[in-house]
């Protein structure tokens, strides 16, 4: 007979969609729960140092509980809270940026996680696999396995139909646009275009198929409006739009400083970086620097504000770059609270406070969470903004 699973008393959020309980002392990570539940584990990993493990029976539940609207959000690894209400999956994700701010960073912040609907039918990239057998699907947590789905709830209304003819272990990618584009691409066919339009406020960008775009149909809006709020910019200042990708916050950085104003827009994807230049044709005062922030940042100079939105694992050694050239406000947008905070402790040590941070939920039914931060020079820090010339006699 084999043995009962066991049961534990769930503890608070952590980073990374589970919550934290102990099981004979050792830590467990444990996903579809909630902080203050009773369940009974299924153990799924172990390690010397922790656990993991789903909760497969709630014997004692929160109220903040709720029916998943998708049968296979138990199995399938795209989604961590379907279980959780909106309001109660808002309040986790605040949890986790309070804590990793302040573990990490040592900054207080009491703001809260922002709603940004739709929760469900958002998501307008969506990769799926096939197992060995063609069975076309999702992957599950932390696991090659397939989990055949019918219709992913999360996934938007207008994504294309993904090819289902039976070929193992391939996978394809589904993309819509708000330009009412879509294309499917399976390795190194595409069934659709290559460039597909996007639309923020006024203007329109053309981005890569396959490159990078917020995945919620209302992300780049809400970003763009809280990192021009952040930046405060103002009429012929300059900016540094690090980690550019194809413009976005340039473009309308650019409208917000004007003709006699200026912004460098540095990417180091070469696609990325051409389309950025299509994107701010229009805007003269915006120039397209592609290459590693690492390489081109140091040669800017007279920088009054940074805004930078690198990738997950944060800045880290642009850092020092950052602080040198001296802005008066840098705006951090993140993807991940754990690299966010790293960083702002460093550039806490490079004369930099921390001054305000915007979250929000982004990625409805997942752990996911997008931070805007800000931080301004102190008082008295001297400025270290290196100078360098390019073929016209200056980076800007």
């Amino acid at each position: 007979m084999p043995e009962p699973l066991p049961v534990v008393e769930v503890g608070p959020v952590a980073h990374g969609g589970h919550c934290v309980a102990r099981l004979d002392g050792q830590v467990v990570f444990v996903r579809h729960a909630l902080p203050g539940e009773q369940v009974r584990l299924r153990i799924t990993d172990r390690s010397a140092s922790f656990l993991r493990a789903d909760a497969v029976e709630v014997l004692h539940a929160s109220p903040d509980r709720v029916e998943p609207p998708c049968s296979w959000a138990a199995t399938c690894g795209g989604c961590d809270f379907q279980h959780v209400s909106p309001a109660a999956q808002r309040g986790l994700l605040t949890d986790v940026v309070r804590e990793q701010l302040r573990r990490i960073a040592a900054i207080t912040w009491d703001g809260v996680v922002e709603e940004v609907t739709p929760h469900l039918g958002w998501r307008t990239r969506m990769q799926y696999t096939t197992d060995a057998s063609g069975r076309l699907g999702l992957r599950a947590h932390r696991s090659h396995e397939v989990v055949a789905v019918d219709r992913c709830r999360i996934a938007h209304a207008d994504l294309p139909q993904v090819d289902e003819r039976v070929r193992a272990e391939r996978i394809e990618t589904a993309v819509s646009s708000s330009g009412e584009q879509a294309v499917v691409i399976d390795g190194e066919l595409r069934r659709g275009p290559r460039h597909l339009t996007e639309h923020v406020h006024h203007r329109t960008f053309g981005v890569e198929a396959d490159g990078f775009w917020q995945v919620h149909p209302s992300a780049a809006t809400t970003l763009v409006d809280a990192v021009l709020a952040a930046a405060d910019l103002r009429p012929g200042e300059r900016v540094a739009d690090l980690y550019a990708g194809v413009g976005l916050f340039s473009a309308f950085a650019a409208e917000a400083v004007g003709r006699m104003g200026h912004v460098v827009s540095v990417e180091w994807d070469r696609k990325a970086s051409a389309l950025a230049r299509e994107n701010l044709a229009d805007l003269p005062q915006a120039r397209v620097r592609q290459g590693a922030t690492e390489r081109i940042a140091p040669r800017l100079r007279g920088m009054d504000v940074v805004i930078l939105d690198p990738p997950r694992a944060g800045a880290k050694k642009a850092v020092s770059v950052i602080a040198g050239l001296g802005p008066r406000r840098i705006v951090y947008v993140s993807c991940d609270p754990a690299s966010l905070a790293r960083d702002l402790a460093r550039f806490g040590e490079r004369g930099y406070e921390f001054r305000d941070l915007r979250a929000f939920a982004l990625f409805p039914m997942t752990h996911h969470v997008e931070c805007v931060a800000v931080l301004d020079r102190a008082a008295g820090v001297r400025t270290t903004a290196a100078t360098g010339t390019t073929n016209n006699g200056s980076d800007l």
